[in-house]
C-alpha cells in the first residue's frame, strides 16, 4: 500500500487503478481522491492473483481504439479489424458502444496505430495467434499511447470475428500448430483468398452493450472502468446511422430507435439530460438525442460527453429527420423521403410512432412503393471476389446478394437476441442444436439473430445466417425473400415467442406449438381455464387488472403472495409481498398494470420443494426429459437455484403424479416440441406453478445429464418426425446424480 501511495503522489489524481490478471476490469476503478484510492487499491490487491496493481495517469476524455492483430511464426502480421469506442476513455470497453471499422481516424493516424500494434506483438513475444492492442488518443493534440494488450483471444476478438467474418480463434489454433497465414485459406471466399489477406469492410458494424440494472434496485448504475453489462447486440449497416439504429432496436429494451427518455415540458428536463450526459449510465445514447431535441449544440454535448463530434453530428441529423416526420405525418412520406429514412436505419415502428399511426400502416405504405431491403453478404473482401458463404445483413440499396435457393425445404430458427439475466446462452444452445439436427435431416437451415457472443451467429452453424435484429419488421422481410417451410419460435426464449402471434397473423408458417397454444399457456387467464378443466391443484391465485382489485383479491387468498406480470422471463418484476403496504408499493414501482397487461397473484407456498420438468410432446405421446428437484426452497427463482437430476427426496408416487400432469397439460395445450413445467410439493401434495410451451434454460443441463439431445429431438418433432419414428420414447433415469449450481457475480 505504501508503494501505491508513493506512485499516486507521482501520477496525481484522478488516476486509474487496474489489478493484474483479472478480466472485465474486476477490482479496478477511477480514484478522484486519496480515500477512494486506498479503497480501490485494497480491493484490487485482494482480487489480483499476483497481488499486483497498475496505476496509470487518468486519460478520461481521450478517444479509445482497439486493433485486432494476428501474427504467425514467420512474422507475417495482419490487422483483422480496427475498432473505435464511441464512448471516451473512462468507461470499460465492454460497456462502451463500439464501431468497426474505426470512423474518425485519418489514414496517417491509422497507419501509425497499425505499425505500433505490430511492434507491440513483436516486443511482447506473441509468436503466433491473435492479440488485441488498445490505444488512447488525446483529441486535443493527437498524442497516442498504448493502454493495454491481451496476448490471447478476447471479448473484442469475438466481436471482430463476427464483424469481418474472419474466424480469429480458428486461425489462431492452426497457427499454433505451425501453419503460416499464407498457407491457410479463407473459408468465406471459398479459398479464393489466403488468410494473410487483410479483411476489407464495405459496411459499418455497431455493438451496443445490454445492461440489467433494473434487476438490482440500489446498485450503482454509473459506468466506470469496471465492466457491468451482461450482454451485447451487434448490427451491420451501410452507414453509421443505419447500423446504430438497427442495434438500438435489436437491444430489446423497449426502444425502436432514438425514443425520447424525458418530456421536454418537464422543467427539470435539461438538468436531467446534462447530468446523464456528464455521468454516463446505461441509457446515455438516448439522452444524447434528447439533448439535441432540447436545443443543445454539438459542441455543448461534446463538452459534457467527450464523444467525438463526428458521431454526435450523425445523431443530430437523425433527430432533425425525426422532427420532420412528426411535422409532415404519414401523408408527407412520399417514396423518396421514405427511402431516405429507411436507408438511415429508421424502423417502421419508430416512424409509425412519430407519424402517429400504427406500424402496419407504414408497412402497407412500403408495400405500395415496393420499398424493401436488399441483403448484402459479409465476404471479408468488400465484394472483390464472389462468396458462397451466406452471411448476410439488410440495407436499402439496389442489388440484392441473398440469392435464396428455390428447390430446398427450408426451416428458419429465430435466436434470442442479446444475453441478459434470465435469457442467456442456454437458449442459444437450443437454437444451434435445432440447426444441426435439421441440417442432418436435409433441410436448409436459416438462422436469424443479432448477438455476437453466440455460436448461432457463426457463419458455419447454419446454411444461411441473417445478422439482423429479432423484431417483427426484420423477420417478415427475411421470410418474404426466403419463403421457409416453417419458422421455429420456441428456442430463443421470450424474444421470438413474443412475435409468434404477429408472425402467424402475417401468414408466416410457425411450426411446433401454435401461437394460439403459446398464448393459452402465457396468458394467465386463459391458462387458468385450461387448469380448471384438467382439475389440477394450484396455489390459490387470481388475475387482476387494477390495484384496488388486487388488494381485494389478496385479502381472499391470504399473504404472503407471489406477484408477477404476464409474458415475462427470468422472473422479471416478480416479487414476494408480505402485506398490503408491500403490495401497493409493488404496483406503484414495479409494473404498469392494465387490461392488456394483467398481473397474477399466487399464494406463496412456504417451505415447499420446487421441481422443474422438461418434456417433449409430438401430439401422440409425451417424452419426459428429466425431473429436477431444486435444492433451495420455493421462492428462489429456478435460474438461481441449484438442482439435482434425478430427484433426491421425492417418492416415486409423487414423481408419477407429476409425469401424469405433464402429459395431460401437453395434450390440453397441444404442445409440439419442448415444454417446461414447474411444480411445488408441500405436505405430499403436488401444486402446479406454471407451464412454458418453449425450451427452458434447463434443456442443456438435462441433455448433458441424461445423454438425450432434447433440443435436436424436439426440432425434428416440429419438422414432423414423431418420437416413435426417432426411436426416442423412454425417459432416461441415470444411475448417477447430476447437480447444476449457479454462479453469481455479486462482487
Amino acid at each position: 500500500m505504501e508503494e501505491a501511495l508513493a506512485v499516486a503522489a507521482d501520477v496525481g489524481f484522478p488516476c486509474i487503478i487496474r489489478p493484474s490478471f483479472t478480466m472485465g476490469g474486476t477490482g479496478g476503478g477511477i480514484a478522484y481522491n486519496r480515500e477512494e484510492f486506498e479503497e480501490i487499491c485494497e480491493r484490487g490487491l485482494d482480487l489480483s492473483p499476483t497481488n499486483e496493481l497498475l496505476i496509470d495517469e487518468s486519460l478520461i476524455g481521450w478517444k479509445e481504439y482497439e486493433m485486432e492483430v494476428v501474427r504467425d511464426k514467420n512474422d507475417n502480421c495482419i490487422i483483422v479489424c480496427s475498432i473505435e469506442n464511441f464512448d471516451a476513455m473512462g468507461i470499460h470497453t465492454g460497456d462502451s458502444i463500439t464501431v468497426a471499422p474505426a470512423q474518425t481516424l485519418t489514414d496517417k493516424e491509422y497507419q501509425i496505430m497499425r505499425n505500433a500494434s505490430m511492434a507491440v506483438l513483436r516486443e511482447i513475444g506473441v509468436e503466433t495467434g491473435g492479440s488485441n492492442v488498445q490505444f488512447a488518443v488525446n483529441p486535443k493534440n493527437g498524442r497516442l499511447i498504448v493502454i493495454e494488450m491481451n496476448p490471447r483471444v478476447s471479448r473484442s476478438s469475438a466481436l471482430a470475428s463476427k464483424a469481418t467474418g474472419f474466424p480469429i480463434a480458428k486461425v489462431a489454433a492452426k497457427l499454433a500448430v505451425g501453419y503460416t497465414l499464407d498457407e491457410l485459406m479463407n473459408d468465406i471466399t471459398g479459398g479464393r483468398t489466403p488468410a494473410s489477406f487483410e479483411p476489407s469492410i464495405d459496411y459499418v458494424v455497431t455493438k451496443i452493450p445490454r445492461f440489467n440494472f433494473e434487476k438490482f434496485a440500489g446498485a450503482n448504475d454509473r459506468l466506470t472502468t469496471q465492466m457491468k453489462s451482461v450482454g451485447e447486440v451487434m448490427a451491420i449497416g451501410r452507414t453509421q446511422q443505419e447500423s446504430l439504429q438497427k442495434a438500438l432496436r435489436g437491444l430489446e429494451v423497449g426502444a425502436t430507435g432514438f425514443d425520447p427518455k424525458v418530456s421536454l415540458d418537464d422543467p427539470e428536463a435539461l438538468t436531467k439530460i446534462r447530468r446523464e450526459l456528464k455521468d454516463a449510465g446505461a441509457e446515455r445514447i438516448w439522452y444524447i438525442a434528447d439533448a439535441f431535441r432540447a436545443g443543445l449544440s454539438v459542441d455543448g454535448v461534446f463538452n459534457l460527453t467527450n464523444i467525438d463530434r463526428w458521431f454526435l453530428v450523425q445523431i443530430e441529423e437523425l433527430v432533425r429527420l425525426e422532427e420532420k416526420v412528426a411535422e409532415v405525418g404519414i401523408n408527407g412520406l412520399d417514396a423518396d423521403f421514405l427511402r431516405t429514412l429507411k436507408r438511415k436505419g429508421f424502423a417502421d415502428a419508430r416512424l409509425a410512432k412519430l407519424a402517429g399511426v400504427r406500424e402496419a400502416e407504414i408497412r402497407k405504405l412500403r408495400d405500395q412503393y415496393d420499398l424493401h431491403p436488399v441483403y448484402k453478404r459479409v465476404d471479408t473482401c468488400a465484394a472483390e471476389f464472389a462468396t458462397d458463404t451466406a452471411y448476410m445483413y439488410s440495407t436499402y440499396e439496389e442489388e440484392c446478394e441473398s440469392n435464396p435457393s428455390v428447390d430446398r425445404d427450408k426451416i428458419m430458427v429465430l435466436g434470442g437476441g442479446p444475453n441478459r439475466i434470465g435469457q442467456g446462452i442456454e437458449f442459444d444452445y437450443c437454437c444451434v442444436h435445432a440447426s444441426l439436427a435439421l441440417r442432418e435431416d436435409g433441410y436448409e437451415t436459416i438462422m436469424v439473430n443479432c448477438n455476437p457472443e453466440t455460436v448461432s451467429t457463426d457463419y458455419d452453424t447454419s446454411d444461411r445466417l441473417y445478422f439482423e435484429p429479432v423484431t417483427l419488421e426484420d423477420v417478415l422481410e427475411i421470410v418474404r425473400i426466403e419463403k421457409p417451410k416453417g419458422v421455429i419460435v420456441q428456442y430463443g426464449g421470450q424474444t421470438p415467442l413474443k412475435l409468434a402471434r404477429a408472425l402467424e397473423a402475417a401468414g408466416v408458417p410457425v411450426i411446433g406449438t401454435s401461437p394460439d397454444a403459446i398464448d393459452r399457456a402465457e396468458d394467465r387467464e386463459r391458462f387458468q381455464h385450461a387448469v380448471d378443466r384438467l382439475k389440477l391443484k394450484q396455489p390459490a391465485n387470481a388475475t387482476v387488472t387494477a390495484i384496488e382489485q388486487a388488494v381485494e383479491k389478496a385479502k381472499e387468498i391470504g399473504y404472503p403472495l407471489v406477484v408477477r406480470p404476464s409474458y415475462v422471463l427470468g422472473g422479471r418484476a416478480m416479487e414476494i409481498v408480505y402485506d398490503e403496504q408491500d403490495l401497493r408499493r409493488y404496483f406503484q414501482t414495479a409494473v404498469s398494470v392494465s387490461n392488456d397487461a394483467p398481473v397474477l397473484l399466487d399464494r406463496f407456498l412456504d417451505d415447499a420443494i420446487e421441481v422443474d420438468v422438461d418434456a417433449i410432446c409430438d401430439g401422440e405421446m409425451v417424452l419426459i426429459g428429466g425431473i429436477m428437484e431444486h435444492i433451495e426452497q420455493a421462492g428462489v427463482h429456478s435460474g438461481d437455484s441449484a438442482c439435482s437430476l434425478p430427484a433426491y427426496t421425492l417418492s416415486k408416487e409423487i414423481q408419477d403424479v407429476m409425469r401424469e400432469q405433464v402429459q395431460k397439460l401437453a395434450f390440453e395445450l397441444q404442445v409440439r416440441g419442448l415444454m417446461n413445467v414447474q411444480f411445488a410439493v408441500k405436505d405430499n401434495e403436488v401444486y402446479l406453478i406454471e407451464v412454458n410451451p418453449r425450451a427452458a434454460r434447463t434443456v442443456p443441463f438435462v441433455s448433458k445429464a441424461t445423454g438425450v439431445p432434447l433440443a435436436k429431438v424436439a426440432a425434428r418433432v416440429m419438422a414432423g418426425k414423431t418420437l416413435a419414428q426417432q426411436g426416442v420414447t423412454k425417459e432416461i433415469i441415470p444411475p448417477y446424480y447430476s447437480v447444476k449450481e449457479v454462479v453469481l457475480p455479486f462482487n
